[in-house]
C-alpha cells in the first residue's frame, strides 16, 4: 500500500504588528498568531521605527525588515521556531549597531 503525503501549505500573512513584547501576524484566512518578541532578537533590539519598516515577501510567505536585516518565514512562525541566529552572529550585529 502506498502512503501519500499530504502537502499542507502555511497561510499567507497580510498584516504585521509589533508591540513592546510581541510579534503579531494576521493571516488572509482570518487567523492571528502572537509570539514573544524574544524569539527574534533583532526585532527585540530594534527601534519602533525599524520594527515598523517591514514588508511581506513571497506574496505573504515571509516578512522582511530591511533596517534590521531580518527575515521570518510564515512556515517557521506557524511551527513555533524562533530565530536560528547564532549568539556570535547576533553579538556582531549588535556591535555594528553601536558603531553607527
Amino acid at each position: 500500500m502506498d502512503i501519500s503525503e499530504v502537502e499542507i501549505q502555511s497561510p499567507l500573512a497580510q498584516q504585521v504588528t509589533i508591540n513592546e513584547d510581541s510579534l503579531i501576524v494576521d493571516f488572509v484566512d482570518g487567523r492571528t498568531i502572537v509570539v514573544p518578541l524574544e524569539w527574534y532578537p533583532r526585532l527585540l533590539h530594534g527601534t519602533s521605527k525599524e520594527r515598523n519598516n517591514w514588508r511581506l515577501i513571497g506574496n505573504g510567505e515571509g516578512i522582511h525588515w530591511s533596517d534590521l536585516d531580518e527575515d521570518i518565514s510564515i512556515e517557521n512562525l506557524i511551527k513555533g521556531k524562533p530565530s536560528g541566529e547564532s549568539q556570535s552572529s547576533l553579538k556582531l550585529w549588535l556591535q555594528s549597531r553601536i558603531k553607527k
